[in-house]
């Protein structure tokens, strides 16, 4: 008679840290152990779940933080430091009791990351968070904190926007294009989570395998509000949680050397006209900057849509800033490194560090947080009668709100409750949004393959 084996879903364990924190102060762990008004403990629970859910196939948030509802992480003193004691976990954490590695790794960033960002960044007196320069310099600590910068090499680190809900053809494609860019040596920064963030790394690491080099970094850049929806993905080896979208947003651009841009969806949209709006500043104007669109050849009609949305909205300008690469990755690879060589010719001459670009300008309207409400979507100024780069920052806050109505827990319960956001602005600018928008949905890069959605927002003419 055949035994039938029954797999838990749910495990309870104590992990000890690796790699990322090895301990914390008196007045750090009653912070994290503090369930109340202005406590640590619901943001790093909610992280660390997220993490501990690596490999889900739900974009929900909600529906993650519902099915684990019982779930329960608590530090434990020990003289020696300190550990973790988790009930209720994901079973996929865990083989054969034992948490796997990499997920552990991933843990003890978390933890790191949301103690040092409320102690140092948000409650300490250090960073006047009203002013640019201060902003970025809190940027630059909480990736120092987080081991980012101590890479000393000359420019190798691609940084791969995309999106989590592409075809199984183009995430075959941006694997690829990984693979071809750890040939050259190049390490590579994504979002961390599925899809077009996952695939450049799973191809790097085989480039860099038969490269043999040691130490590739896959850096996965995140915040809170995502998390959940994007998990990391197993490949990522330093995992960084930026305290908003506005700062993580702010950390790729100031650590790339050059950016690739996969297909995606509104997500993809929000980084692009992140990026041209900073690019497009006359004082960044003489700054080397290698930016390509790219996927495979089916996937042309999304870029000339996007070509062309960029062109109305924010004139030639902005597609004279980006390449569009269709159908090569190494023609991608090679495309990057001979930007990264200008890039380090140019860091050189200014003395500007290869690890951190200090010489980027970036205005204060692209670094202040967007609180998403329907009440702010609705007052954006999408119109015309502004400087571009100011009709690029509400564009990309507009993406942003869409963005957190599709899969940030706080915005799909605002949805539910309040109905769809409602832009309004130029009637031609709508319009194009409205077509863009239509065929995120209609080619599915809204959510994962085979979920149903329903839009978030509401177009109108003003």
């Amino acid at each position: 008679m055949e035994s039938t084996v029954v797999i838990p879903e749910f495990v309870d364990a104590r992990v000890g840290p690796r790699g990322a924190l090895e301990s914390l102060s008196q007045e750090e762990i009653e912070k994290l152990l503090s369930s109340g008004q202005g406590g640590l403990y619901p943001l790093f629970r909610q992280c660390a779940l997220a993490v501990l859910n690596t490999g889900s196939d739900s974009d929900n948030a909600k529906e993650i933080f519902d099915r684990y509802r019982d779930f329960d992480i608590r530090l434990l003193r020990h003289t020696w430091g300190i550990k973790l004691e988790i009930r209720n976990a994901p079973a996929a954490a865990f083989v054969d009791g034992e948490m796997i590695r990499g997920i552990k790794e991933l843990l003890f960033s978390v933890l790191r990351d949301v103690v040092y960002i409320a102690n140092e960044i948000v409650d300490g007196a250090r960073f006047d968070l009203s002013r640019p320069a201060s902003l970025t310099n809190a940027v630059f600590h909480i990736l120092r904190n987080a081991r980012i910068l101590d890479h000393k090499l000359r420019p190798n680190l691609a940084v791969c926007w995309g999106g989590h809900s592409i075809d199984r053809e183009e995430y075959e494609y941006t694997k690829k294009v990984g693979y071809e860019l750890g040939l050259r040596g190049l390490d590579v920064c994504t979002g961390c989570g599925p899809g077009a963030m996952k695939g450049p790394m799973k191809g790097a690491t085989i480039g860099h395998a038969k490269q043999r080099i040691d130490g590739g970094r896959y850096i996965g850049l995140t915040e809170p509000g995502i998390i959940a929806a994007e998990p990391p993905n197993p490949i990522v080896n330093q995992l960084v949680i930026m305290p908003d979208i506005e700062k993580r947003l702010e950390a790729f651009v100031r650590l790339a050397h050059g950016i690739v841009v996969f297909p995606g969806g509104v997500g993809t949209a929000e980084e692009i006209f992140y990026l041209l709006g900073i690019l497009l500043d006359p004082a960044n104007a003489e700054q080397p900057f290698p930016v390509v669109l790219t996927g495979p050849k089916g996937s042309a009609p999304y870029f000339e849509q996007i070509h062309r949305f960029l062109v109305r909205t924010l004139g030639e300008q902005a597609a004279e800033r980006v390449q569009i690469i269709i159908g090569d990755p190494a023609e991608v690879a090679r495309f990057m490194v001979r930007g990264f060589e200008e890039v380090r010719q140019f860091r050189r001459k200014h003395s500007d560090s290869y690890n951190f670009n200090w010489l980027l300008r970036i205005d204060g309207e692209f670094q202040r947080p967007f609180a998403v409400t329907h009440e702010s979507m609705h007052a954006l100024r999408l119109y015309r009668d502004q400087p571009v780069h100011a009709l690029a920052a509400d564009l990309r806050r507009a993406f942003s709100g869409i963005v957190c109505g599709n899969v940030k827990e706080q915005g799909i319960r605002m949805i539910e409750h309040h109905g769809p956001y409602e832009l309004v602005g130029d009637p031609e600018i709508m319009s194009m949004l409205d077509d863009l928008l239509g065929a995120f949905v209609a080619q599915g890069r809204m959510k994962l393959p085979g979920s149903v959605y329903t839009p978030c927002y509401r177009i109108a003419a003003g």
